[in-house]
């Protein structure tokens, strides 16, 4: 805990404060003393006026400006440096006094046993303590309303949904991972305060270099423990949730694990957002729900799901969007076929693997090529991630779109043809089998509402994937931690680690575990 404290003294703004506490404290010595002074004279008591004047330089000197390194050390001990929005208006206030006065009061005690046997004047010393006190608040309190009044952008005439300001709060169930880590940058660039809740169970590599900066938070923990959710959305504004077992294969590995972390706890997270009061929901879906039809298919589209993934997909979203009322207003985000480098880099995804395969291999092979695929790159799902973060309530609220871009509806024989245009030595293996799942996807209501339309192609997607190769951040696609459903099968599923947690889950599940039986 201490070094997390000591990380954020790195941070330019947590500097500035430490400064400005630093000056503010010996300002309050020096406006003491004057009024010390004022007040023996008035109790007619010239004499120790006349001698805290006198001792005051040496006082000053030797013990106080020594000691003043104190309040500082003691304010980032005790929290005041933080960057957190889980505490505002008087509760903030007060907490801030509160810690000043704690350390005032050490500083006394130390006063006490250096001075006891000498002059001190004790009435100094009082009135120093009570304008610290009030002076390490009131500083906040005025900094607030000076950024209040003149951070108004005057090119913007648009106001921006109350709910949606880039001050808010934001967790992100599983920030570590493939999208997750992408987002978790992008919030911050946008100045929201980000809390990450992740298992790591790839590791933490994705987001290490984010621990200390300004504005994020780890919390390491399970999305299936009440506890570590409860934690999470302790102060939070919004919650994005990504974390889940990700794809068909993955989800075979173990289809009660499965079932627990993609429908489970999602049901718990919705009754826990609700209970602290958390309005804005993003669920991250898939476009899988639809399974295999030739009909180019929209929001209102039926859904039939083809694998254990696509169905606690489909489970999760019924649930999510019967739990909407005035005070929860979920959105339900159905991903096209995701692509492009990312910080926890995935080769299990499909323009990703045969761009590696060519790259690495010179040979790539097509199972039922013209079989239709909707594409999306990962910075674009960030993208559309926080345009309906940023959206007002009452638009997405209670909503679903499907995330992607009418243009990026490809067959496999089509992204074939455009990895070979970049590797013109790829051998091509076309091979056909039992998997028919095909189709295509309309995306006009996230456009039409949202203004959202795709910036990145297959194109720059498999150029920026050759580029990692040639960087040397990528070396060998084969590595299990590219891959999800090979990494859990050596490492062994995330089950869950304590009884109590597993029998929750079991509750949460309810009748979906007849959904298990039916794609077991």
């Amino acid at each position: 805990m201490f070094r997390k404290r000591l990380a954020t003294l790195a941070q330019k703004p947590t500097y500035i404060r430490c400064i400005s506490d630093f000056v503010t404290i010996h300002l309050c010595v020096l406006a003491a003393l004057p009024i010390a002074a004022l007040l023996d004279v008035a109790l007619g008591r010239e004499g120790a006026a006349s001698r805290l004047l006198q001792d005051f330089p040496r006082y000053y000197f030797s013990f106080f400006l020594p000691l003043s390194f104190m309040f500082p050390a003691l304010f980032l001990l005790l929290g005041m440096y933080r960057n957190s929005n889980s505490e505002a208006g008087r509760w903030k206030s007060l907490i801030t006094a509160c810690s000043a006065g704690v350390t005032v009061f050490i500083f006394f005690i130390a006063d006490w046993l250096v001075f006891r046997d000498q002059f001190s004047s004790r009435g100094l010393i009082l009135i120093f303590s009570g304008l610290v006190m009030l002076a390490i608040p009131l500083t906040r309190v005025a900094k607030a309303v000076i950024v209040s009044q003149f951070s108004y952008d005057e090119g913007r005439e648009t106001q921006i949904d109350k709910e949606a300001k880039p001050e808010m709060s934001v967790l992100v169930v599983g920030g570590a991972g493939y999208i997750g880590s992408l987002l978790t940058r992008s919030l911050l660039a946008k100045g929201y305060h980000v809390r990450v809740l992740d298992k790591l169970v790839y590791g933490d590599a994705a987001i290490r270099d984010l621990i200390g900066v300004n504005g994020f938070e780890l919390l390491i923990g399970d999305c299936r423990n009440i506890q570590s959710v409860s934690r999470a959305m302790t102060g939070v504004d919004a919650v994005v949730h990504l974390a889940a077992i990700v794809g068909d294969p993955a989800c075979d590995l173990d289809h009660k694990t499965a079932l627990e972390i993609n429908y489970a706890a999602t049901r718990m997270l919705i009754e826990v957002a609700k209970g602290h009061g958390i309005s804005r929901f993003l669920f991250a879906s898939s476009c899988s729900v639809y399974g295999a039809t030739e009909a180019f298919v929209d929001e209102t589209s039926a859904t039939v799901p083809v694998s254990l993934y696509g169905q606690t997909k489909i489970d999760s979203e019924k649930t999510l969007l019967a739990a909407r009322n005035e005070n929860f207003a979920p959105t339900v985000l159905r991903f096209a076929t995701v692509f492009g480098h990312s910080y926890r880099p995935r080769f299990d995804l499909v323009v990703n693997l045969l761009t590696a395969k060519a790259r690495q291999d010179k040979v790539i092979t097509i199972y039922n090529g013209q079989q239709w695929r909707p594409f999306i790159h990962v910075r674009d799902v960030v993208r559309a991630l926080v345009s309906a973060l940023e959206a007002p309530l009452g638009t997405v609220g209670g909503q679903i779109y499907n995330v992607g871009d009418s243009r990026l509806n490809w067959t496999l024989t089509d992204i074939a043809a455009k990895v070979r245009a970049n590797f013109p030595e790829t051998e091509v293996v076309n091979v056909d089998n039992a998997d028919r799942r095909n189709y295509r996807v309309c995306f006009d209501k996230i456009h039409e509402q949202l203004g959202f339309e795709c910036q990145m192609t297959i194109e720059d997607g498999i150029l920026e994937m050759k580029k990692a190769f040639d960087d040397g951040f990528v070396q060998d696609y084969t590595e299990l931690n590219y891959h999800n459903q090979r990494y859990l099968s050596a490492s062994g599923s995330p089950a869950n680690a304590q009884e109590l947690d597993a029998q929750i889950m079991a509750a949460f599940a309810g009748s979906t575990s007849e959904s298990l039986a039916v794609h077991a």
